[in-house]
């Protein structure tokens, strides 16, 4: 009875999300490679490459109310390639079933073969102006302008790492978009690269909540070095370490470990208690 409760829990979690739509981030493309707009993207099973039309896709709550909170989901994927669904969709699910509007980043890959883009102008790009659109549409989506989130998973964790300690507003910008500031609310860090994590992190960084296991021989080390400087600025931290679960464990669905398949507990039990959203 167990095991078939549990295949009907992960079926639910897995259903389709309704009110899906995909934004492209800039109208005509990509600054620079506006000529490139169109290229498919390329997708099988786990993952998405071939970006070069950057964009959010939108998940809204079908079965509960809007509450106002939302999040801007980086998927991890090494640069190479997104793993769209596992930490993108059912992140998404997860934040929808919360009331939360949840927006999925396809963002450019700097590490694919052959491509054009870097990380420090390209994705960090693509990650600002995600960030901006997100909060100059909030009266559109029924979102509050100042609970506008970043989840960045492995590599996404490093995307997130570009606007959570910068991104402020850029009045003199041309485009209305861009003079909103980027930076978010609150951040969320599953199992984060190292890159583009500060030194020292400002005063005005935002709360973060953190998760990694142990014995991820990529990434418990950053979460650590993280913390510490979280603490030495004063600010609020919040940081799980599992013993075991390795890399790439994702939003937990998949897993035999009691401790990583019940991780996104651990979250909400976080928003909550920071007034992020409502118990």
């Amino acid at each position: 009875m167990k095991s078939i409760l549990s295949l009907v829990l992960l079926l639910l979690f897995l259903c389709p999300v309704y009110g899906q739509q995909e934004i492209s981030l800039w109208p005509n493309g990509a600054p620079g490679f506006e000529s490139r707009k169109n290229e498919p993207t390329q997708a099988k099973d786990w993952w998405v490459k071939n970006i070069h039309n950057p964009s959010v896709t939108l998940y809204q709550p079908s079965t509960v109310p809007v509450n106002g909170t939302s999040v801007l989901i980086c998927p991890g994927g090494g640069h190479r390639e997104l793993v769209f669904n596992a930490e993108g969709r059912d992140a998404a699910a997860y934040f929808n079933k919360l009331g939360i509007t949840a927006f999925v980043l396809k963002y450019r890959l700097a590490r694919e073969e052959n491509s054009p883009y870097t990380l420090d102008i390209h994705t960090r790009q693509d990650v600002n102006r995600a960030m901006r659109l997100i909060r100059s549409r909030a009266g559109e989506w029924a979102l509050d302008p100042d609970k506008i989130g970043i989840m960045g998973f492995s590599a996404g964790g490093e995307v997130a790492a570009m606007v959570a300690y910068t991104g402020a507003a850029q009045p003199e910008a041309t485009d209305p978009t861009d003079r909103l500031r980027s930076k978010p609310d609150f951040q969320i860090l599953i199992y984060p690269g190292p890159y583009g994590l500060p030194e020292r992190v400002p005063s005005d960084a935002p709360p973060t909540f953190m998760l990694v296991a142990n014995d991820d021989m990529c990434c418990s080390q950053p979460v650590i070095n993280l913390l510490t400087r979280y603490r030495e600025a004063g600010r609020p931290i919040e940081a799980h370490i599992y013993a075991k679960g390795s890399h790439a464990f994702n939003m937990g669905l998949r897993s035999k470990l009691r401790t990583i398949s019940s991780w996104p507990d651990r979250l909400t039990d976080w928003m909550v208690d920071n007034e992020i959203i409502k118990n």
